[in-house]
């Protein structure tokens, strides 16, 4: 007999938004469930952000080393030797991270007093579902749902992901020794932030993008010095290029992958290791049921249909993260499992974030926080920008973060001088978002930013000075 569970709050995926929704609603004191197919911690902890910067963390390292090996070495420090790469050992030791967060999910939740399940869910109604357990079936019965879905990679139907020789995502951070040549499908963030990697460990990059650019969501201006490092790297980049297929040819040790794709109305073809296809991600929408719970979708089709309050037409039922919609981005995802889990307590709560931000971390890493220059144009604004040079920032030079021709750009309202974006690229700009975020969230002019004393020597600095530009009176800028 299929055992029976009641509970005020069932949680479907134990991933960033999951999780968080979890562990807030034990804090409130809700009798909470999880259920979780895989591991806590979804995409992002296990195969997602957090390997493949670990990955990246790993690749600046050893291309550090090999300056250093260079003849006369670096910043006056030299090797006697160049480094070596044990591809597995590195695999191991990312792997060990994942472990330890993954664990540390799991005590968390456990510590809330939120009763993580294990196995697959199958609604059968809008609030009961059957989830398949190693110890069998439980049945549950939940006065409310979030749905916590998380999203899949795409897979291309001429060329599908056998994690062997042609590769997503999750396959490339399993890699157990580093491929010499490597084509990318796909030139979105993903396949941009591991073909940055890879390069640095040493192997052959190419990257098929059918768009007219490699990250598309940015400006030209913010994608410049990228495409300048890729280039001095060696990284081969076809824009306008449509895969076609990928074909496995030679015996044993000898198997190569031969990629066709069409640029300018030829087919072309190139022999390669292994193939990487990041093509996007499609929220899990299918094959759980969602279908018996009469939610609706949106116009789109793809997500699952929510208000400010990431309610669904169903009482009681709410949608998270990637499954209700762009962008799909695990602190959205975080943010919004929180809410959900205090209105259901019964408190006041609503998404409305004036930002969210976006970051690539290639080399140079870029952010995006509010409104691009021809966002803010196509809104009607009347804006004035300013733009600072990462070269004209003391810590900046000592980090070497000024070699990539990284600047700070910030975008604001004339009339009133109201921010309304802040760009960045460079080295280790990843790390000032959280100032970016929070002066458009309070609604900061830019003469609150001006008069805000920056310590120095920071890179933050940098974004003072580009507040100073853009009210015409930079220091460190002509």
């Amino acid at each position: 007999m299929t055992e029976i569970r009641k509970c005020q709050v069932l949680i479907i995926g134990a991933g960033p938004g999951g999780y968080v929704a979890g562990i807030r609603s034990g804090q409130l004191g809700l009798d909470t469930i999880v259920v979780e197919g895989d591991r806590a911690g979804g995409t992002c902890l296990i195969r997602g952000c957090i390997p493949s910067k670990a990955l990246i963390h790993a690749a600046e390292r050893f291309e550090s080393l090999s300056m250093h090996s260079d003849d006369g070495g670096h910043m006056g420090i030299s090797i006697s030797s160049e480094p070596e790469l044990d591809m597995a050992s590195l695999i191991s030791w990312k792997d060990s991270i994942v472990d330890r967060l993954n664990k540390g999910v799991e005590s968390l939740l456990k510590s809330s007093g939120v009763d993580l399940i294990k196995g697959w869910a199958t609604f059968t109604g809008p609030k009961r579902c059957v989830v398949e357990t190693t110890e069998g079936d439980v049945e549950i019965e939940a006065e409310n749902v979030i749905i916590a879905t998380g999203s899949s990679h795409i897979d291309l139907p001429f060329m599908p992901c056998d994690e062997e020789f042609v590769l997503s995502s999750t396959g490339a951070l399993e890699l157990d020794s580093l491929p010499a040549k490597v084509a990318i499908v796909g030139g979105g963030y993903i396949g941009i932030e591991l073909g940055c990697a890879l390069s640095k460990l040493g192997t052959e990059v190419t990257v098929i993008e059918g768009m007219d650019s490699i990250l598309g969501l940015f400006d030209r201006e913010l994608r410049r010095p990228l495409e300048i490092w890729l280039k001095k790297h060696g990284v081969s980049v076809h824009t306008n290029a449509l895969a076609k297929g990928a074909e496995v040819k030679g015996r044993g040790a000898s198997k190569k992958v031969e990629v066709t794709f069409e640029k300018e109305g030829e087919i072309q073809s190139l022999k390669v290791d292994k193939v990487l296809v990041t093509v996007g991600r499609r929220p899990n929408t299918k094959e759980w049921g969602l279908e018996t719970m009469g939610v609706r979708m949106d116009h789109s089709g793809r997500f699952i249909r929510t208000d400010r309050q990431c309610r669904t037409n169903v009482p009681g039922i709410f949608a998270i993260g990637d499954v209700a919609g762009e962008p799909m981005l695990a602190h959205k995802a975080s943010s919004q499992g929180e809410m959900v889990a205090e209105i259901i307590s019964g408190l006041s709560r609503e998404f409305d974030k004036v930002a969210i931000p976006a970051i690539v971390f290639t080399e140079p890493e870029i952010v995006s926080v509010g409104l691009l220059p021809d966002e803010a144009r196509e809104r009607g604004e009347d804006i004035i920008i300013g733009k600072f040079p990462l070269a004209a920032n003391g810590r900046a030079l000592t980090l070497e973060a000024e070699k990539t021709g990284g600047f700070i750009r910030v975008i604001a309202r004339e009339s009133d001088h109201v921010i309304l974006g802040i760009q960045a690229v460079g080295s280790h700009v990843a790390e000032l978002h959280g100032e970016f975020v929070l002066a458009l969230e309070m609604g900061s002019l830019l003469e609150d930013v001006a008069d805000t004393v920056h310590a120095h020597p920071t890179m933050a600095e940098a974004f003072h000075e580009s507040v100073l530009k853009t009210l015409g009176h930079a220091i460190h800028s002509a």
